[in-house]
């Protein structure tokens, strides 16, 4: 595996972590602002996966 695809999985693991535990702190202390929790699950997501795009387009035109 890629160098550049361990440090991905690094960050993404950390990256999703982060957000998971904002938005539970969101869910369990505020009181009907669940939907407040949707960005931070949203962004676990979409954050890692630009991330990926990013690099592999980067390394694919660098490596030509």
């Amino acid at each position: 595996m890629a160098l550049w695809k361990r440090f991905w999985l690094l960050f993404s693991a950390i990256w999703a972590l982060v957000c998971l535990l904002n938005a539970f702190t969101i869910l369990a202390f505020s009181e009907g602002e669940g939907a407040k929790a949707l960005q931070p699950l949203v962004l676990a997501l979409a954050v890692p996966a630009l991330a990926y795009l990013a690099l592999w387009a980067y390394f694919r035109l660098r490596s030509r």
